[in-house]
């Protein structure tokens, strides 16, 4: 027979473990047992938040299972364990969502959007063909069109009339209609 080298280390291990080996509720354990369980739990992760979210999880499969288990001084290990799982579970979930790939695929495009360097072109197209029209008539339509002011805002802008606003923006947009550069863009 042998006999323990340090009688009081396993002495007072003894009482601790009859002290913890009945909970009356979940909860009493949760409370009694949550700092301890909350530190595993940041062990398996970097981030504060995600190790209370684990243990919540664990927490909630704990339990689900709180009837069948039957040695409650096995308590910790049965969190511990679904701790581990739950961990285990969100590392593999979230690295089969991720994949290196030889070659980026290209999103298809969504229907009734053009190609972006297409509308770039026709972008650029216009705008050399407004820089084409008389100085007043370009003032005009740039304030019109580009800067979205209201025929009397840009007559006030201007210090002309709102009929000549009209008519130099309706003689411009003639021009641009009939710009041999837009024409082909169409």
């Amino acid at each position: 027979m042998t006999t323990p080298v340090c009688t009081s280390a396993s002495a007072a291990a003894a009482p601790a473990r009859q002290t913890r080996a009945h909970y009356p509720s979940f909860a009493s354990y949760v409370r009694a047992r949550q700092p301890v369980l909350l530190r595993t739990a940041r062990s398996l992760t970097a981030n504060p938040s995600d190790a209370e979210d684990l243990l919540q999880t664990a927490l909630a499969k704990t339990y689900v299972a709180w009837e069948r288990i039957e040695d409650q001084g096995a308590l910790d290990g049965y969190v511990r364990r679904a701790l581990l799982n739950t961990r285990t579970s969100q590392w593999r979930k979230r690295r089969v969502d991720e994949f290196a790939c030889d070659e980026l695929p290209e999103p298809d495009p969504a229907p009734g959007h053009d190609d972006p360097a297409e509308r770039q072109a026709l972008h650029d197209a216009m705008w050399r063909a407004v820089l084409r029209l008389p100085a007043r008539q370009r003032a005009m339509v740039v304030l019109r069109y580009y800067e979205d002011l209201s025929e009397a805002q840009t007559a006030e802008v201007l210090g002309v009339s709102v009929g000549t606003v009209k008519s130099a923006v309706s003689r411009a947009l003639g021009k641009l209609r009939e710009d041999p550069e837009l024409v082909l863009v169409r």
